[in-house]
């Protein structure tokens, strides 16, 4: 469904030309910036830590729509078509109407690591943006009452040293963290060529990570998503551990014709083991479903994302 149309566009969005050869190098990120955005302290704080719009469970409290991309690159999604505070009033707009029974809750879903079509000097076909565009949007969000969810594309290399890359991010009350398996590689082979996947074994490992952070900082439950649009993504997916913290996200992703996007929601959902989330494409999607449809669903989507 979701095809190689987003892995040639994330590999132009970064070449800044169509990826017709694996000989075409990409052009490197900036280096990642050492400026820290509140970084870890020792003392636990004195008493537990509370969500944007209060208390310490996003579930079933609130119903969280994010807009989802990277900085300063539309192609990647509708939130680097501009600055924060420019998308920010559009995000807004967008979540009102999916509020049902709940309150809504708006997030950034920032791609924090980009897979890419060259190996890189580490040869992990991944770069993490830089540390001080990720504070920019982290310190806006704390600002303005947002939630932020660091996604995660690690190319060859495993999503546990990325993921502590990005501590001095996620001890914050309104941090989580996003897996996308598509972009985790075999051995031996490309994003954008190969949909990848991860086992749970490496879910646990990077679980068990970000729940100890939440308990040693006494910090409200944290967003924990798992994208997935294929069942090759998560091939063992039933081994997947809950852990106190973290509200699990399953995310259906795929883009196409309702009926396909229908048929990829019935065969992937798992409501007995995850929350669910749901993406929509703004220009993928074919007679896209709206607020109305979607809170219409049998079980339906805590977590919506555009991109």
């Amino acid at each position: 469904m979701r095809a190689f149309v987003l892995a040639i566009l994330v590999i132009a969005a970064l070449t800044g030309c169509s990826n017709q050869s694996d000989d075409k190098k990409v052009v490197a990120s900036p280096a990642p910036s050492a400026v820290p955005s509140q970084p870890p302290t020792e003392a636990a704080p004195a008493k537990p830590q509370e969500l944007p719009l209060g208390g310490t469970k996003i579930f079933p409290a609130y119903r969280v729509v994010a807009y989802y991309g990277t900085p300063g690159s539309g192609t990647l999604g509708v939130l680097g078509e501009g600055s924060p505070d420019k998308m920010l009033p559009k995000l807004r707009k967008a979540a009102k109407p999916f509020a049902g029974d709940r309150k809504v809750q708006v997030a950034y879903e920032l791609i924090a690591s980009v897979a890419q079509a060259a190996p890189g000097k580490d040869g992990d076909y991944s770069q993490m943006i830089s540390l001080d565009k990720i504070e920019q949007y982290v310190d806006q969000a704390r600002r303005n009452k947002v939630l932020v969810i660091l996604d995660l594309q690690p190319g060859r290399g495993d999503f546990l040293p990325q993921a502590r890359q990005l501590e001095r991010f996620l001890v914050q009350p309104h941090v989580g963290l996003a897996l996308d398996p598509e972009w985790r590689m075999p051995k031996g082979k490309v994003p954008g060529k190969t949909i990848g996947k991860v086992d749970a074994a490496e879910v646990n490992r990077v679980s068990g990570y970000v729940s100890g952070l939440v308990q040693r900082h006494r910090l409200p439950e944290k967003l924990f998503v798992l994208h997935q649009f294929r069942s090759s993504m998560l091939p063992d997916v039933a081994k997947i551990q809950k852990r106190p913290g973290l509200a699990l996200v399953q995310h259906v992703d795929g883009f196409g014709t309702r009926s396909e996007k229908d048929a990829t929601w019935d065969r992937l959902r798992r409501p007995q083991q995850f929350h669910l989330g749901y993406k929509l494409f703004y220009d993928e999607d074919v007679k896209r479903y709206g607020p109305r449809d979607l809170l219409e669903f049998k079980n339906v989507p805590e977590l919506i994302s555009y991109q």
